[in-house]
C-alpha cells in the first residue's frame, strides 16, 4: 500500500491536475492513498482572506471572488459545465460564505482554521471529479473524521490513538476497491471543528497516515529533482541527495528546510517507512530517499534561510542576572502564546531569541512578556542555517551583512544577519 501526496504546486492550473492523474495511473493495481494540498498559492489567498475578515484589511469580498474565480477557472479548464462537481465546489464555498457574513466573534487562530481549511477540500474535490473523468476509481474523504487532534488551532496535537482506530476501522476496506483521495495539511476536534497542523503540514498528513497503515512507503511529489542542499532560487551549483537518513531529515526540517514538513519524519522513523521525495513532472527520476542506515559525506553544507525573523532581547527590569527561574518563565510565555524559537542565546543580563514573525502571536507574546521584563526587538531579519559548514561557506553567508547574532558547533552554525 502505497501513500503518494501532491503539493499546491502540483495542482496550481488544469494542467497539473492532469498530470497528477497521469502520474497515479501509472500505478493501476496497487492500492493508493492520495493527499492532495490546496492549489497553488491558495492558501496564502485564504489567509489574506483571513486577515481582511478579522482586521478589516481589505474588501473582504473582492478577495473571495477572486479565490472563487481561479477555481472556476480551472474547472471550466476540465470539466462541461454541468458536471456535478461545480456544485460541489459551490457547496464547499459556502462555508466560508456563512462565516463572513457574521462580524468575528471568535479566536484569531479559531476563525483561520475555518476558513482557510476551505483549500484543500475544494482541491482534492476537483482532484477527485478529474479522476473519475479519467476512469481512475477513486473514493474521496473527510480527512477531518481520520486525524482526531486537540483545540490547538494552526497547530493540532493529533491524538494518535483515536486517530490511529479510526484510520484502520474505515480505510483498508476501501483501498481494496478504489484509489482515496483526501486532504492534507487538516484535522477535527471532538467538537466536530477544523483544525490545522501547521503551515505546510500535508506532507505531515501522509506520514500519520502511512504509519497507523503500515505502508510500503511515503511519495512527496516536489517541483525539484528532490532534496538539495540549498534553495535553487537562492544558490547557485545546488546538489541533490539520493538518499539521507532520518536523523539528517529531521535536523535539517527542524532548522527550517521547506521541503519537508518538520513533523513528518518521526512517525515514519517509528514505522521504518521510507520516505521518497520526486519530481511531479518527472515521475521515473529516482528523487531522494530518506531511509534508515544511510551515512553521508557531505561534499558541500545543507544552507538553511529563513526570512521574516524577529530578534528578541529579554532582561529583567532590575538589571538582575538572567536566572533559571526567570528562563523558566519566559519559556512558559514562549509556550503559552505558540512561539518556537529558532536560536537563543543567554549572557549575564539577557536572554536572546530569534523566532518567526507571525504577527498576531508576536503581538500577544510581547505584550505578555513586556509585563515582567523589559524587551527590545529587531524585525525583518534571515536567519541562515548551515549544517556542515566549514569557514569558507560561513563567510560567503555573511559577507556584506550585519550579523547580529552567531552561534556555531560541531556540525551547525547560525546566523541572523540584517
Amino acid at each position: 500500500m502505497l501513500v503518494f501526496k501532491f503539493g499546491g504546486a502540483s495542482v496550481k492550473d488544469a494542467e497539473g491536475v492532469k498530470n497528477l492523474a497521469k502520474v497515479v495511473s501509472l500505478y493501476t493495481g496497487q492500492q493508493l492513498l492520495v493527499v492532495v494540498s490546496a492549489m497553488g498559492k491558495t492558501t496564502n489567498a485564504l489567509e489574506k482572506l483571513t486577515n481582511a475578515y478579522v482586521n478589516g484589511e481589505g474588501d473582504v469580498h473582492e478577495i473571495f471572488e477572486e479565490i472563487k474565480e481561479y477555481h472556476y477557472h480551472i474547472l471550466s479548464e476540465l470539466f462541461e459545465p454541468y458536471d456535478p462537481v461545480f456544485d460541489e465546489v459551490a457547496n464547499t464555498f459556502v462555508e466560508i460564505d456563512w462565516m463572513i457574513e457574521d462580524e468575528p466573534h471568535d479566536d484569531y487562530d479559531f476563525i483561520y482554521d475555518q476558513i482557510v481549511s476551505i483549500g484543500e477540500l475544494v482541491s482534492t474535490r476537483i482532484v477527485n471529479a478529474w479522476f473519475g473523468n479519467e476512469g481512475i476509481s477513486s473514493k474521496w474523504l473527510d480527512v477531518r473524521s481520520y486525524i482526531h487532534t486537540d483545540n490547538t488551532y494552526r497547530e493540532g496535537v493529533v491524538d494518535w490513538d483515536k486517530t490511529r482506530e479510526s484510520i484502520q476501522k474505515d480505510i483498508p476496506t476501501l483501498l481494496q476497491k478504489s484509489v482515496v483521495v483526501t486532504q492534507g495539511f487538516l484535522g477535527g476536534t471532538s467538537e466536530n471543528f477544523t483544525t490545522t497542523l501547521g503551515r505546510e503540514g500535508s506532507d505531515y498528513t501522509a506520514s500519520i497516515i502511512a504509519s497507523c497503515l503500515g505502508a510500503e512507503s511515503v511519495t512527496t511529489w516536489k517541483d525539484v529533482p528532490g532534496i538539495l542542499n540549498a534553495d535553487p532560487k537562492r544558490f547557485a551549483d545546488t546538489i541533490k541527495f539520493d538518499e539521507l537518513s532520518y536523523q539528517e531529515a529531521i535536523e535539517m526540517t527542524y532548522y527550517g528546510a521547506s521541503v519537508i514538513h518538520p513533523k513528518t519524519i518521526k512517525p515514519l522513523q517509528n514505522a521504518n517507512i521510507p520516505l521518497l521525495v520526486k519530481p511531479f513532472m518527472q515521475p521515473d527520476a529516482p528523487g531522494t530517499v530518506i531511509k534508515d542506515g544511510v551515512t553521508i559525506n557531505f561534499a558541500k553544507p545543507v544552507i538553511i534561510v529563513k526570512e521574516k525573523q524577529v530578534l528578541l532581547s529579554i532582561s529583567a527590569t532590575d538589571y538582575s542576572f538572567i536566572s533559571e527561574s526567570h528562563l523558566s518563565e519566559i519559556f512558559g510565555l514562549f509556550a503559552k502564546n505558540h512561539v518556537k524559537v529558532n536560536v537563543m542565546q543567554t549572557s549575564a543580563l539577557s536572554f536572546t531569541a530569534c523566532i518567526d514573525l507571525v504577527p498576531e502571536r508576536f503581538e500577544k507574546l510581547l505584550a505578555s512578556l513586556k509585563t515582567g521584563f523589559k524587551v527590545k526587538y529587531n524585525d525583518n531579519l534571515t536567519l541562515v542555517t548551515l549544517r556542515h559548514y566549514n569557514d569558507e561557506a560561513l563567510n560567503e553567508i555573511t559577507v556584506g551583512k550585519t550579523v547580529l547574532m552567531k552561534q556555531t558547533n560541531r556540525n551547525t552554525a547560525q546566523v541572523v544577519l540584517k
